[in-house]
């Protein structure tokens, strides 16, 4: 079910297959630098780790344009307004088109990116979603509500998702603005909940209107994932934030009321028209907290306080999550009960999204029709959904109910992002910090120093700035600039040292590679080094991977620089041929533990060694250049001309040296 919690001195076990998913972009919109480094690139990095360490033939990475939701209705909606004439699949398409290709800028080697609403990966979308609600219907865990949808009255039009605008009802939350039925940080409630709204349609305060809806019975699941939620804790390598949030859910619903609301009031005769609750009024608190046994419990209790004009805020619990809409841009729900012309809302048919990916991809490859099932649902096999925090409690706490609930789905494996900023603000694309575009700052940075320092940023662990130097004015900018320095391991330490093996190899043994064991300090030094990045790649601890490779390349550079000394001094031919059996390996170690990070230079550093792609199996990361090459006098290397670089870096950086 999950990757468990290893010793520092225990090897991980790695799955014989797995899907590795990350998560979806809005199709209303560009990648901007958030998309990919603080969630795609980390993605990929495992995704290339993994096909080296359990074979290429054994991983699936997918992910793809999440077309349908408000977002996209809303940014179309303003684009006909100004005069588009095109339909709203061809507008999902030419970002879905941008999406695509900016991925492919920054190397990520994605085996499937779809589009929820297009081609095959559309088709599959529709048959999955289809099969998803039949199942969940037929096993009983849906319910037909009658719940309150935002209504323009002026306009005569529901609305639904980002065409209404409030303030987040859930207590002490801090995101920038509430829409219908979630905020900006993911928050859910009811409709009903949410705080002053406004219709961005006609800047209205909307009605409510009571619309039938299909509802996942969420909050029955309670138990169940309070059971997981101790396991994962006990058991598995999961993260301490995500644990903890999600622990943030499971709590039985409840109400904050300031106590300034309810001065010249006498709250005992109010509160005791409350239903049976439990109340906590402690002096040092400024709420009174009361909890119940249910959200219908607390909705009576709301009510008595709406009547009353005192204002509260809700605490966070689980509601029934909502799987369907009556927008008309959506995946069709099945016709049940006389309920016609639905739509899935578009936070649950997103999250079943990757298996239709898998799906498409696996029927691309003539694979069969339940194929899939080998790969999300085997016991060998394991699912890694990359995502940023914001959406936890879809991820970690409804997908995970929902896919207990299927009964032939396991839960995959959740890897969230703490937030990446834009210098030290959150940014996003409805902020009003705007952040760069993705493709924009490859105008700056090479795909390597990017992807680089996105992976020491230590999303793991805390939100972080991303803090590029070109966007600051002159005055203000740092030197170095950070974007370069973590890059600078690759552009100049490590470039260095492969060269320098090429020119000295090239001038004094004709480009043959030397003979000879690689010595015991050296070995030690690949082999420690090797164990601590396998260890911190098993717990998706990216930054902790940069660190290790950070230490270890310096301690091999520093080694060719005495060694070089001492052997140029002494003129000690036999000290200059082991240093170089032992660079040689060393930079053959690492070209295995760079490539999931800066693939095109390391896929050039095979190539000049004339080896071909079992270079990257780790079964042979610490064997000797003897395992490749059998007979060294009969292999030839390349011939590298002066100034060839392996990992390039803009000229614009030249200039600034």
């Amino acid at each position: 079910m999950y990757d468990k919690r290893i010793r520092p001195d225990e090897r991980p076990v790695f799955p014989k297959r797995c899907v590795i998913t990350g998560g979806m972009p809005y199709g209303n919109k560009e990648l901007h630098f958030g998309h990919v480094g603080g969630m795609y690139v980390h993605a990929d990095v495992f995704a290339r780790f993994m096909r080296d360490r359990i074979g290429k033939e054994n991983v699936i990475f997918v992910s793809g344009t999440d077309c349908y939701g408000s977002p996209a209705m809303e940014s179309y909606r303003k684009l006909k307004e100004a005069g588009y004439d095109k339909s709203i699949e061809d507008y999902v398409r030419s970002n879905h088109e941008k999406q695509k290709e900016t991925l492919g800028k920054y190397k990520i080697s994605l085996d499937f990116f779809g589009a929820s609403a297009l081609d095959e990966g559309g088709k599959f979308h529709k048959k999955t979603s289809a099969e998803v609600f039949n199942r969940l219907y037929e096993k009983g865990y849906l319910e037909k509500l009658s719940a309150p949808q935002f209504f323009d009255e002026q306009l005569g039009v529901f609305l639904n998702g980002r065409q209404v605008v409030g303030r987040c009802p859930i207590e002490g939350c801090t995101s920038e603005r509430g829409y219908a039925d979630e905020c900006s940080l993911g928050h859910q409630y009811m409709p009903s909940e949410l705080i002053d709204p406004v219709s961005v349609l006609s800047g209205k305060k909307p009605t409510l209107v009571n619309v039938s809806n299909w509802y996942y019975k969420l909050e029955d699941d309670i138990d169940y994932l309070k059971g997981c939620i101790n396991d994962l804790r006990a058991n598995s390598n999961r993260r301490k934030f995500e644990l903890q949030i999600i622990d943030e859910f499971l709590n039985k619903p409840a109400v904050h009321i300031p106590k300034k609301f309810l001065e010249g009031l006498d709250a005992e005769a109010l509160l005791a028209q409350f239903p049976a609750h439990e109340r906590i009024d402690e002096e040092k608190r400024k709420s009174i907290l009361c909890v119940f046994a249910s959200l219908d419990d607390r909705d009576r209790a709301r009510k008595v306080l709406e009547d009353a004009g005192v204002h509260y805020t809700a605490g966070k619990t689980l509601v029934p999550f909502r799987l369907s809409g009556n927008v008309e841009w959506g995946v069709p729900v099945p016709e049940v009960e006389g309920e016609k012309d639905l739509t899935f809302w578009v936070w649950p048919e997103s999250l079943w999204a990757p298996i239709s990916f898998t799906r498409a991809y696996l029927a691309s490859k003539g694979a069969g029709e339940d194929e899939w099932q080998k790969w999300w649902n085997d016991d060998e096999a394991m699912v890694y959904q990359f995502i940023g925090e914001d959406n936890i409690y879809f991820y970690s706490i409804a997908e995970m109910g929902m896919f207990h609930a299927l009964g032939n789905l396991k839960p995959p494996h959740i890897i969230p992002n703490r937030h990446i900023l834009f210098m030290d603000t959150k940014a996003s694309s409805s902020s009003e910090i705007k952040p760069p575009m993705a493709a924009e700052l490859l105008t700056h940075y090479s795909v390597d120093q990017l992807r680089m320092h996105f992976i020491s940023l230590g999303l793991s662990n805390k939100s972080t700035g991303f803090k590029p130097q070109v966007y600051l004015p002159e005055d203000q900018r740092e030197s170095p600039d950070p974007v370069i320095k973590e890059g600078n391991l690759l552009t100049n330490v490590y470039n260095r040292l492969i060269r320098s093996c090429f020119y000295s190899t090239q001038a004094s043994l004709d480009g043959v590679l030397p003979e000879g064991e690689v010595s015991e300090k050296i070995y030690r030094l690949a082999e420690k080094n090797v164990l601590e990045y396998e260890r911190h790649m098993y717990n998706h601890d990216f930054h902790r991977v940069s660190y290790t490779l950070d230490e270890y390349i310096r301690e091999v550079n520093k080694n060719w620089a005495a060694v070089s000394r001492e052997a140029e001094k002494n003129d000690d031919i036999e000290l200059k041929r082991q240093l170089l059996v032992d660079t040689w390996f060393s930079c053959k170690v690492m070209a295995l533990l760079f490539h999931p990070i800066a693939p095109d230079g390391c896929e050039m550093f095979r190539d000049y060694m004339n080896l071909d792609e079992s270079l990257w199996n780790w079964e042979h990361i610490l064997d000797p250049l003897t395992a490749y090459i059998p007979d060294l006098k009969a292999h030839k290397l390349k011939f590298l001309e002066p100034r060839v670089d392996f990992f390039k870096k803009p000229e614009w950086q030249f200039e600034k040296e």
